[in-house]
């Protein structure tokens, strides 16, 4: 415990560590604002469904809790992982930035709709964070995998989080929530963000040393 507390001690007396986690609060919240919009756009302009090999061929499942529940649990992850390893926050959390922007961009660009069977989620938080027709990529899939290959020299937290992406996958086809496409893509497109995060935030990356020979 006061090794802990040591530890925030002295990464708060780091100049550079303050600088880069306040810049990182800010993009991260910009990346919201951005997400929002385009989620709002999306929703507004989505068209007709389409036909999906897995989607078409499965009925639709009540996997309601999981999904709820899974993302409260998800969030709480991320937030104990980052309080016990505070010195990759800078990095963990542009990167999250990022990972909202992009998929905000994709969102924007093709408007399918909903599939019909889609399952309707019984929460009201939920539903005022998801759109409807922000469905390319799947956020739910990728967000977890890219903290597996953020903290991937952990292994148990990269476990974690790998399970929390392959629970996601299967809960959010079970429900009609997105296209197998959507969930699919979600993993190489991920990758290539995190790689994107590796080049773009050297500062963060090399503060600590911790992706020295990724």
């Amino acid at each position: 415990m006061n090794q802990k507390i040591s530890e925030y001690k002295n990464l708060f007396e780091h100049r550079q560590f303050l600088t880069s986690l306040g810049l990182s609060v800010v993009f991260l919240a910009i990346s919201m604002i951005i997400n929002f919009q385009a989620g709002t756009y999306a929703t507004e302009s989505a068209s007709n469904s389409v036909t999906d090999i897995i989607l078409s061929n499965i009925r639709v499942y009540d996997v309601d809790n999981y999904f709820v529940y899974g993302s409260f649990l998800f969030v709480l992850a991320i937030i104990l992982v980052c309080l016990y390893k505070p010195e990759r926050l800078p990095f963990t959390v542009k990167s999250i930035a990022l990972f909202i922007v992009i998929r905000s961009i994709f969102i924007t660009l093709t408007h399918l709709g909903p599939f019909p069977s889609q399952l309707i989620i019984n929460s009201n938080l939920m539903s005022k964070i998801s759109f409807g027709g922000d469905l390319f990529f799947s956020g739910h899939t990728g967000m977890p995998f890219l903290l597996s290959l953020i903290f991937w020299k952990d292994k148990w937290t990269r476990y974690l989080f790998l399970s929390f992406s392959f629970m996601f996958a299967v809960v959010v086809l079970l429900a009609h929530l997105h296209y197998s496409i959507d969930v699919l893509s979600a993993y190489f497109i991920t990758y290539t963000i995190f790689h994107i995060a590796l080049y773009l935030f050297k500062k963060e990356r090399d503060m600590f040393h911790y992706f020295e020979n990724i």
